[in-house]
């Protein structure tokens, strides 16, 4: 004889549906780092007796044609911006010149670059928006800045660390590349690896951070074939496909 089914009785509602609040979602945590503080200072350290002074790549005469710079530079290389721009700051670099040229003399000389057209729109709105709100003068807030027409966080990092010498963290897709792949900052968006290596980096050495991950990623660390041998870190690296295990020799070494 089979027993009768019994009904299954609904779990019980919890404060916020009874409540009739709508849940909030669960935020997932960026995944913590896979170093310890003391290989982290050794990571750093390293990268400091290897480029003592590490610069930049961008040509800039001061804190308004960096931040063009910055702008242009997005989806172009360096050398590419460079290119364009040395013609261009000569003869505009504050923003009441870049405005005078205009947005079709701004897109002449920055034509070789990618989306040069809506970076001549923004060049020149942001251009304006300086007379017209800040006097003329590049603002050292990150609010301020990412409220300019062109310009987003990593921009903004950028040109507060450049020309400002605050300690931020502009994520680039090189630093988000090898944040991932050694483990140092995993993270899906640049704002979860920003805050990551923000957090575990010492203070001291967080003014140069970004330019020696941003060298390490374009020169040694490199997306299609990363040059593990070159690496001052091989042994320090968890990167589990990584080829080399001993550390390059630890000498100063110049940007090419």
């Amino acid at each position: 004889m089979t027993k009768p089914k019994t009904k299954r009785q609904p779990a019980a509602k919890t404060t916020a549906q009874r409540s009739g609040a709508k849940s909030k979602p669960r935020q997932r945590r960026a995944p913590a780092t896979r170093y310890s503080p003391a290989e982290i200072e050794e990571i750093f350290r390293r990268f400091s007796v290897q480029r003592p002074e590490p610069k930049g790549e961008l040509e800039h005469v001061n804190a308004f044609t960096l931040l063009v710079a910055v702008v242009l530079s997005a989806q172009a290389t360096d050398i590419g911006v460079n290119r364009a721009t040395r013609a261009l700051f000569e003869i505009a670099e504050t923003p009441q010149k870049m405005a005078a040229l205009g947005e079709e003399k701004v897109g002449e000389h920055i034509r070789t670059i990618g989306l040069w057209r809506n970076k001549a729109k923004n060049v020149i709105a942001l251009s304006q928006s300086l007379i017209a709100e800040h006097n003329s003068e590049v603002p050292a807030d990150r609010d301020l800045l990412t409220r300019l027409p062109g310009v987003g966080r990593k921009t903004a990092n950028v040109v507060l660390n450049m020309a400002f010498g605050q300690p931020t963290m502009a994520v680039d897709t090189h630093i988000l590349r090898i944040g991932n792949r050694l483990g140092l900052a995993p993270g899906k968006t640049p704002e979860q690896v920003e805050a990551t290596l923000v957090r575990v980096i010492p203070e001291y050495y967080l003014r140069h951070a970004h330019h020696w991950l941003i060298l390490h990623g374009r020169y040694v660390c490199k997306a299609r074939k990363p040059d593990c041998e070159a690496c001052v870190i091989a042994d320090i690296c968890k990167w589990p496909e990584k080829s080399c295990n001993s550390p390059a020799p630890l000498v100063e070494l110049q940007t090419p």
